[in-house]
């Protein structure tokens, strides 16, 4: 009882699920799909030594610590520096698609004549796709980031509640050092949340900072630096795991929000902000990251359970980085990848 009720606090108050203190108790296996989940029952019954194990925020589940080896890791490290090049590439070729196709749609049509046809298709579509548009249209450039990635993770909560998809949530969408899926689970359990109070504490946090991050970055280098950031604090929460032995499943989008929200605090330290419960106190962003980066180097360092405090200390040092050196040393010296995307898509015509 004591272990299903830490189990169901664990739940409810996690950023990114970590692990909790070992038990070697009879867990029943979930899936035979998922190959880092084993039954130990027989083995307990046996009084046989079993695999070292840590309860994961699924009550019936137990990971095995066997698979964790320092080897492994070069795997996934290559999936990240791969993997954060494109999407900074990326980014940088969909601002220039933007920008080229802004100018070309300005100098070839008279405003006239765009107006005209934008009003013309307003009049065709239907009262409902009329109600889509005005209210895509009103919203701001950060929000329009924001409700797409929302979107995505209430998505994934809600196939998390089908029976029959679970054995390929865990083994998809829940980030384990130890899983024989390793590096697609680092990018996709940035999109996946059990909890509903996980989920709404998590979109809350980015809804309030992307507007102001979305104005200072742009929404193509926003994107690129979520979701490396993602991935990155997936490969910080996958180093820990692996040197302190601690095999457990993670998920949840709070070490990519973590970059965002360093970000944001180092750029601006002089913005106050507030906690929802407590409209009364306020204090600087910059202290704010302070204190959040000095709990979760704590936690890391006291072994804490409570948040994957190593996942969440990856993606604030990726906000951080960035704010002090991303724009120049990477984001301003883009430009032999715009002169390469421009020379091939010439080729292409």
């Amino acid at each position: 009882m004591a272990l299903s009720r830490m189990l169901k606090l664990n739940e409810i108050c996690c950023s990114r699920y970590p692990v909790f203190p070992q038990y070697n108790s009879c867990i029943p296996k979930f899936s035979n799909n998922v190959r880092t989940f084993r039954r130990v029952s027989h083995e307990a019954k046996s009084k046989k030594p079993v695999f070292e194990s840590l309860a994961s925020p699924f009550q019936n589940i137990t990971v095995n610590a066997n698979n964790i080896r320092a080897q492994n890791l070069w795997k996934p490290l290559g999936f990240t520096v791969a993997f954060s090049s494109v999407c900074f590439g990326g980014a940088a070729i969909w601002q220039y698609e933007s920008m080229r196709s802004h100018a070309i749609s300005m100098l070839k049509q008279p405003m006239g004549f765009v107006h005209k046809k934008t009003h013309e298709a307003h009049l065709k579509a239907g009262s409902w796709r009329r109600q889509v548009n005005n209210w895509w249209n009103s919203l701001t450039p950060g929000e329009r980031v924001f409700v797409p990635i929302c979107a995505i993770n209430v998505l994934v909560f809600a196939a998390w509640r089908i029976p029959r998809l679970q054995p390929y949530m865990l083994k998809y969408f829940c980030s384990n050092p130890g899983s024989s899926n390793i590096c697609w689970p680092m990018l996709l359990s940035t999109f996946s949340h059990y909890s509903a109070f996980h989920l709404f504490a998590n979109m809350y946090v980015l809804h309030s900072f992307s507007s102001g991050a979305v104005a200072s970055l742009g929404k193509e280098q926003f994107l690129g630096l979520y979701l490396s950031a993602g991935v990155i604090s997936s490969f910080t929460s996958y180093l820990y795991k692996t040197i302190a032995r601690q095999p457990g499943l993670s998920l949840g989008a709070s070490g990519a929000i973590m970059a965002i929200l360093g970000y944001v605090c180092t750029q601006y330290p002089d913005t106050k902000l507030g906690i929802i419960f407590l409209p009364f106190l306020t204090f600087s962003a910059g202290a704010a990251i302070k204190v959040i980066v000095s709990l979760d180097l704590a936690g890391v360092v006291l072994g804490w359970k409570v948040f994957d405090h190593a996942a969440h200390l990856g993606g604030a040092a990726c906000g951080i980085a960035w704010s002090y050196w991303g724009n120049e040393l990477l984001w301003h010296n883009r430009e032999p990848i715009l002169q390469y995307w421009h020379e091939l898509r010439g080729a292409i015509k």
